[in-house]
């Protein structure tokens, strides 16, 4: 009974993703004909040839994986150090000031937005990566607090008898966390690293506020411009949401099952 239902809770989940992709080898009648066809009949292929080529998608690509390589490693670098600091290193007001950085979680992002933007503008960064990235290499982008608070459950479940012997023999906390604490969190670093990846390649609404060339555009703003105010070119938007959507599915099903055991051993010990 449970194998059942969850065979036909896979395939609702699934229904999207084959419909996308059914989609992308139909022409505009067959996807919007009545009653729905599930099978292409025929399949074409023109819509991957012509929609790729309408868009400079490979450029979108690279500008995609810049981000991509500056932020994931900023976001691991530095939430890894300030949960290291408010999981592992007892200093005063350590819980306080914990407790007021996790309740900006509470603030919509919405209610930053505008400022946020002036102050980027002031400075004369926008059309620029810089707000896109910076703020990762201060633990503020991507969930950047998220990514804290479920680093510092992780580290709090490792045994403090490694770190008290580390520091009999000598070592700084900063050996401590890379020598240590780094090693022994490898599967809650991955779920961080793998959830900022997502994150990154999804994320429309900041790369349409802070860039306007096109030849920085990221996929998902590629994407966005198979879509007009009166008219869609929807299936050469199916078939590129098939190609970006694509190097995520396979990265989820490669890394599943060390992502869903780093997610399994991150404790939450107060």
């Amino acid at each position: 009974m449970i194998v059942a239902l969850l065979v036909i809770g896979g395939l609702v989940c699934l229904a999207p993703f084959f419909w996308l992709l059914r989609s992308s080898f139909m022409d505009e009648a067959q996807i919007f004909a009545t009653p729905p066809m599930w099978i292409p009949d025929p399949f074409t292929i023109e819509n991957y040839v012509d929609g790729l080529r309408s868009q400079p998608f490979f450029g979108y690509f690279l500008n995609t994986m810049t981000l991509e390589l500056i932020v994931v490693p900023g976001i691991l670098f530095t939430c890894s150090l300030a949960a290291f600091a408010f999981g592992r290193l007892r200093w005063r007001g350590r819980d306080v000031v914990f407790g007021v950085l996790m309740s900006g979680l509470m603030l919509p992002y919405a209610a930053t937005l505008v400022p946020t933007f002036i102050g980027w503008e002031r400075l004369g960064l926008i059309d620029t990566y810089v707000p896109l990235t910076l703020p990762a290499w201060f633990a503020g982008a991507g969930g950047g607090m998220a990514s804290v608070f479920l680093l510092r459950q992780f580290f709090r479940t490792i045994p403090r008898d490694l770190d008290e012997a580390a520091y009999l023999d000598g070592a700084s906390p900063m050996r401590v966390y890379l020598q240590i604490i780094v090693p022994l969190s490898k599967p809650a670093l991955l779920v961080v690293g793998v959830f900022t990846f997502f994150a990154v390649w999804n994320d429309f609404l900041n790369p349409l506020v802070y860039i306007s060339d096109g030849a920085k555009f990221t996929l998902a703003l590629g994407l966005a411009a198979f879509k007009g105010t009166f008219s869609s070119e929807w299936g050469y938007l199916m078939a590129a949401s098939t190609v970006v959507t694509l190097p995520v599915t396979v990265l989820f099903f490669v890394a599943q099952r060390q992502l869903l055991a780093g997610i399994a051993l991150t404790g939450l010990k107060d």
